[in-house]
């Protein structure tokens, strides 16, 4: 019997991992039967369009705002928390961000570990950091746990396995977990929190996200809708919260319009079931809660998008997922092609800045420029602009000095000589017409191989008569009437 191969290891890069799934009718269902839904409850979660264009533009200038006086924030933010009680730390780089994690746990000689959902930590990789080093690192977000549990990455931000269907789970936790295959989704789910309920109370130290984070009064937000987030941040007696610079808002009065958006926009929902807010360790007198509370804030990348005044616009996001909800390109592929922790339009935009342009060379161009990503960010991002400005900096020469992280890792000199010639043609009006003549006339020796474009097209023949042509004999035998 042949085994499926995860799209995830298929060599070739995206465009390799793209044909696999473009070929998986399965996978292709799933998501389309996902994101229409999606796009629906986006569509009744904001009935008012003036409401709605209200709250983007509200959106946009708080963040503008936040990253616009980010270095003196984020200072704010750890002065805050450091009196809350809170130990912060800064990691350059994934690599120190997990030495950093995985001191905290050795030091209190923990063994298991409880996660909530972040995107942070996969960045981090954290999961493979610790299990090399003994440590037992378990999602408790159920998304997360089904991916985990197939041994997986998440193929969606805000739902880690989305391409999956209630079928392909029910298989999976009755081969993994040895229970009777069910396709009820409450029973599943039920069964997914039966196994990591004992977990929450054994584990050792806990991990989180953070949503956003207030530097006026050093808190940290989280918000979720299954419960695992607070469990994850108050029954096990250390707490870590890892998260991008990018995060700290101003103040809470600025989270009020994020929240909105933010659930809104991935879900459709007015809110999410559950919104902490975490601002320090228990205290004397309080029951439950962390002895001890961690923050560790990630750069990875993101100061260099921030040096940027047009690029810095990345950094805006707040992660809601609407941008591959409504993206032709991610509904057809889905997340694992882009082989990296951000797919879709987002991870387009996002992911040069952490790993660079060289390892995801094709991300910039997998996109029409339909405009939907931009359309519908609940920030305003605008992503089509950010993706065309990738591509130049993706075909940027060294003397150039592209901006962006191994910027000009698909340039060419051939390439580049093929374009000069055309802006030569089309600069010099005698030398087009000289170029229009020869090209009808022997139009036979056009080639039949014009690289990637002849894979699934006719190579393009020129005309037997230009349009200069035809336009000259029309207004010859109309002067001749």
């Amino acid at each position: 019997m042949n085994q499926r191969i995860p799209i995830t290891e298929i060599t070739g890069g995206f465009r390799g991992r793209a044909e696999v799934a473009l070929a998986d009718s399965q996978l292709r269902t799933n998501f389309r039967t996902a994101m229409d839904s999606l796009m629906q409850k986006r569509a009744d979660a904001f009935p008012d369009e003036e409401e709605r264009e209200g709250l983007r533009e509200m959106g946009n200038q708080i963040k503008a705002r936040a990253l616009s006086k980010l270095p003196d924030l984020l200072e704010q933010l750890e002065a805050r928390l450091t009196a809350n009680g809170v130990k912060v730390h800064w990691a350059e780089t994934t690599e120190e961000a997990n030495r950093i994690v995985h001191s905290i746990i050795e030091a209190r000689q923990g063994k298991l570990v409880v996660k909530g959902k972040s995107m942070v930590s996969e960045e981090m990789e954290m999961n493979d950091f610790l299990t090399e080093r003994g440590i037992e690192s378990l999602e408790s977000d159920m998304g997360e746990y089904i991916v985990q549990l197939d041994h997986e990455k998440p193929s969606h931000i805000i739902m880690p396995a989305i391409h999956k269907n209630r079928y392909q789970v029910a298989k999976l936790f009755h081969d993994k977990l040895g229970v009777e295959e069910t396709t009820d989704v409450d029973e599943l789910i039920q069964i997914g929190r039966r196994t990591l309920r004992k977990k929450f109370l054994e584990a050792d130290v806990g991990v989180s996200g953070v949503n956003f984070a207030i530097a006026e009064t050093g808190t940290l937000l989280l918000v979720e809708n299954e419960g695992n987030g607070r469990m994850s941040t108050t029954a096990p007696p250390v707490h870590i919260a890892v998260t991008g610079i990018e995060k700290v808002v101003e103040n809470l009065r600025d989270v009020v319009p994020l929240l909105s958006l933010l659930t809104r926009s991935a879900l459709g929902q007015p809110i999410t079931t559950y919104v902490n807010m975490i601002s320090g360790p228990r205290k004397a007198d309080e029951l439950d809660g962390p002895e001890e509370v961690h923050l560790v804030l990630l750069d990875a990348g993101r100061s260099g998008a921030f040096a940027d005044a047009q690029l810095r616009q990345t950094l805006n996001c707040i992660r809601c997922g609407a941008c591959m909800n409504h993206c032709p390109v991610y509904t057809r592929v889905g997340g694992h092609t882009y082989g990296e922790v951000y797919p879709g339009p987002i991870g387009k935009i996002v992911t040069p800045h952490m790993v660079g342009l060289k390892k995801v060379p094709d991300h910039p161009s997998a996109s029409s420029l339909c405009g939907a990503c931009g359309e519908v960010c609940p920030v305003k991002i605008p992503i089509p602009e950010l993706l065309q400005r990738l591509r130049e900096e993706n075909v940027k020469s060294p003397d150039e000095h592209p901006a962006v992280r191994d910027g000009g890792a698909k340039y060419s000199p051939k390439e580049r000589a093929i374009w000069r010639v055309w802006q030569t043609l089309n600069t010099r009006p005698g030398l087009y017409r000289s170029f229009l003549w020869a090209a009808t006339r022997f139009r036979a020796l056009a080639p039949k191989n014009v690289g990637p474009w002849t894979e699934n097209h006719t190579a393009p023949v020129p005309a037997k008569r230009s349009l200069h042509d035809l336009a000259r004999d029309h207004l010859k035998r109309e002067g001749q009437q």
